[in-house]
């Protein structure tokens, strides 16, 4: 989506939001993956002998690996990622302005390890950010604050808390001072 900021009214309102759109990320990420493991095996009677095919391959049984496992970190799939952005440079795309074309089965399995990588990497993050709204609400923060939330490229970045216009404990104050300055003057007079 790009670079937004949403304001949320409490931090469930915050953890709703990334479980949702974590579990969007999932279920993309399980696409992808299926399709790509799809598109290998279709490749693997013609190329099963070429050195991009026998990468991929390897990279998608790393894939497969990762998705078992609880989140782990992104060095793992990212040092194939380089590799496949390595093979991007050199014989399967052609520059045109400042599109990458290609006209290959390479290109098409490479797009969707760059999809994958990226997925993944945002899944995690959201995971991070979740934990941080949590370690938040321990603190004891509630409904007397709204949550201004920096989101870029669809991950949470930043949170601003501002106190709410007519927050509850704003409200015990004003009607305390209200009603205990008026018979305070009204001693004091006697």
């Amino acid at each position: 989506m790009g670079t937004e900021i949403r304001t949320f009214g409490s931090l469930k309102e915050i953890t709703e939001f990334i479980t949702n759109q974590t579990s969007q990320y999932k279920a993309m990420y399980e696409d992808y993956s299926q399709w790509l493991g799809t598109l290998l095996r279709d490749f693997e009677a013609s190329h099963k002998n070429e050195e991009w095919y026998q990468k991929s391959a390897a990279l998608q049984k790393n894939l497969r690996a990762q998705s078992k496992k609880p989140v782990e970190s992104p060095e793992s799939g990212k040092k194939g990622a380089k590799n496949g952005k390595g093979q991007k440079e050199s014989s399967c795309w052609v520059q045109s302005g400042d599109i990458a074309i290609s006209f290959s089965e390479q290109g098409q399995t490479e797009i969707l390890f760059e999809a994958i990588e990226k997925i993944n990497t945002k899944i995690q993050e959201n995971e991070k950010f979740k934990t941080t709204v949590q370690q938040l609400a321990r603190l004891g923060l509630g409904q007397t604050v709204n949550y201004i939330v920096y989101i870029e490229e669809d991950i949470p970045k930043k949170i601003v808390l501002k106190q709410k216009p007519n927050s509850k404990g704003d409200d015990v104050f004003k009607f305390i001072t209200e009603l205990s300055a008026p018979g305070f003057y009204g001693l004091v007079e006697k």
